[in-house]
This record gives C-alpha cells, sequence and structure tokens, in this order.
C-alpha cells in the first residue's frame, strides 16, 4: 500500500494556491534580480531604455521619411536633430524663464515665510526661532558648498554622457529597427521565436502607444496652461508652458510641479490675486485632462488602471529617483503588452499552440 504524501494530503483548492504562491514567488525572484542588475549596470542600462522610448516617440517621424523615398542612414539622422533641436530649445526655454523669475519666487516666498513667522510667532508658537535655526543652517550649508558644486559638475558630466549614448542609440535603433525580428530570433530557442517576437512587438506598441498618447496630452496641457498664463500676463508664460510639456511625461506628479511653478511664478510677479487665477487655469486644465484627455487618448493606445500608475510611479522613484518616475509607467506598459499577449495566447483554456519552426 503506497504511503499518500503530504500533497495528496491537501485539497485540491490548497494545492492550486499553493502552486499559484510557487509561481508568484518565482516570478517576484526574477524581477527582483532584474532589477538589481538594472540598478548595478544603471549606466548602460539608462541610456538604453531612454533610447527605447525615443525609438518608440520617433518611429513614425522616421517612417514618414523613409516613405519619402529618403535613405535609411540619413532618415535616422534628420529625425535624431530634429528631437535634439526640439529638447534642446524646450530645455533652455525653461532653464531661461525660470532664471529670469526665480529672483522673484525666491523673494516672494522668503517675504510670505516672514508674514507667516510674525503671524504665529505673536501668538506665542515655536516659530520665533526661525531666524536663529535657519542661520545655523545656513553656516552648516556653507561648509559643504564646495563639495556640492563638485557633484553637482559630476552629475551634469553624466547626465550629458547618458544623453549623447541615448541619441547615438536611437540612431542605430532607427536606422536597424527592420533587424530587430531576426536579431530577436537569434537569441531565444527555435520553438519559442514566433512567441517572443510577438510579445516584444506587443511591448514595443504599448511603448509607442503610450509615448503617442503622452505626447499629444502634454501638448494640449502645455497650450492651455501657456494661454492662460498669457492672458494674465505672467512673465515666462512660453517658458512655463515648456516646462509643463517637459514634466507632462510623470503622470501626475509632473504636473502638480509644474503647475506649482506657474503658480509661485504669477504669485511672485503679478500678485495674490493673479496666482488664485493661475491655479485656476491650472486646476481647470487638470480636469479636463482627467476627466476628457486621459479616458480619451490613453485608452485607444494603452489602458492602465490610474491606482497602477501611480504604484509604479512610486516604485521607480524609490529605484531610481526621478529617472525611475520617468521610465516606470513605460515599462510597466510594456510589462501590460507581455502579459495581454500571453493571455491572448495561453489564457483561453485552449492547449499551447506549437510555434512554427
Amino acid at each position: 500500500m503506497q504511503t499518500p504524501t503530504a500533497g495528496h494530503l491537501l485539497p485540491e483548492p490548497a494545492r492550486r494556491v499553493a502552486a499559484w504562491c510557487a509561481v508568484l514567488l518565482l516570478v517576484a525572484g526574477v524581477a527582483a534580480v532584474g532589477v538589481w542588475l538594472c540598478v548595478v549596470l544603471k549606466t548602460a542600462v539608462t541610456p538604453v531604455l531612454l533610447a527605447i522610448l525615443g525609438t518608440a516617440l520617433l518611429g513614425p517621424l522616421y517612417r514618414r521619411l523613409l516613405r519619402m523615398k529618403v535613405q535609411k542612414s540619413l532618415a535616422a539622422g534628420l529625425t535624431v536633430l530634429a528631437v535634439l533641436a526640439v529638447v534642446g530649445g524646450a530645455a533652455y526655454i525653461v532653464v531661461a524663464a525660470l532664471i529670469d523669475t526665480g529672483d522673484q519666487i525666491v523673494a516672494s516666498l522668503r517675504q510670505a515665510a516672514e508674514d507667516i513667522a510674525k503671524h504665529f510667532g505673536a501668538a506665542g508658537t515655536s516659530l520665533d526661532d526661525l531666524s536663529g535655526n535657519a542661520e545655523s543652517l545656513l553656516k552648516r550649508f556653507g561648509g559643504t558648498a564646495a563639495s556640492g558644486v563638485i557633484s553637482g559638475i559630476s552629475v551634469v558630466g553624466q547626465l550629458i554622457a547618458t544623453a549623447v549614448l541615448a541619441l547615438l542609440l536611437i540612431f542605430f535603433f532607427l536606422r536597424d529597427s527592420d533587424r530587430a525580428a531576426g536579431a530577436l530570433r537569434s537569441l531565444v530557442p527555435r520553438t519559442t521565436g514566433d512567441t517572443a517576437e510577438a510579445m516584444a512587438r506587443r511591448a514595443f506598441e504599448a511603448v509607442e502607444g503610450f509615448m503617442r498618447g503622452t505626447t499629444f496630452i502634454a501638448l494640449v496641457d502645455a497650450t492651455l496652461i501657456g494661454t492662460g498664463l498669457l492672458v494674465l500676463r505672467v512673465p515666462g508664460a512660453v517658458g512655463l508652458a515648456a516646462l509643463v510639456f517637459v514634466t507632462a511625461y510623470i503622470p501626475y506628479l509632473g504636473a502638480f510641479l509644474s503647475g506649482a511653478v506657474a503658480v509661485l511664478v504669477a504669485l511672485a510677479d503679478r500678485g495674490f490675486v493673479i496666482a488664485l487665477w493661475a491655479l485656476g487655469v491650472v486646476l481647470a486644465v487638470q480636469v479636463i485632462e482627467g476627466h476628457l484627455l486621459q479616458p480619451v487618448v490613453q485608452s485607444r493606445t494603452v489602458h492602465m488602471h490610474p491606482a497602477a500608475v501611480m504604484l509604479a510611479i512610486t516604485a521607480g522613484a524609490s529605484v531610481a529617483g526621478i529617472l525611475g518616475m520617468l521610465l516606470a509607467v513605460p515599462l510597466t506598459a510594456a510589462a501590460t503588452g507581455v502579459l495581454g499577449e500571453l493571455r491572448g495566447r495561453y489564457g483561453s483554456g485552449n492547449p499551447d499552440r506549437p510555434d512554427t519552426p
């Protein structure tokens, strides 16, 4: 008589739960190792991920140039030069606008802090000690200013190197995009070539849809907010609109940051009433985006629940800071596309279809 094993003593539902737990642990372990490798190799991984996002965004322009009978290398080079001009121009406008109004913002915030300290200080709160504490903090900060400058120069150098490498990779990814399927098939077993190609294609389409939809939403947000700031005669309205466009690639949080900067600029130069009007413009545009643009545009490109987006941004920020926030949502969109492809192939209850050799 055969002795029953522990697995046979468990009921069928318990065995299924145990099997799913084992699968989830395996997937979590593989994901953790992948994230750890990306963090360790971030110097090489970051340009590749940025290049993939850039390729997904610039693909339509490159294909249009090819339809115009432009040679492949020339078309890829023109596309990279176009994005370099647009991004460089936007960055220059944003920096120039912030430099022009930076002193006004700081002065307005300092005056507001002094007013609050006087008001609450009269009520007997501990805000009377703010000036003394601030003085001691500034002295401590001054002792580390030199090292901070050196670190800042190092960071700027790394950013420039990453941007240059990403642009070069975008050029090669665009020019050799027709070879991507063959290169992927050469890296996987022959019997899984079709599945690997379908998953990669679905992931890239999800990223492409996200980038295309986000760019359209960012353009609408920047146009509406920039127009409102121009009507209110807020200084640097064009630069603030460019800032709105750039930060829109970080969903939700980017809009909050750019809107806060716009309101501070309005407060510094135009006063409290105009700042309230600027806040109203920003909030109105965000309502239009959340209730009209996001549901309509993103549902046609890649559908992601807002809770999933917020969790992805939080996880990305904890792993890689601002860069992680930028990359988290498109990577999650790619993972969603892969899961959708797998569910379409194997989730219908049919037996696995073997790939064509």
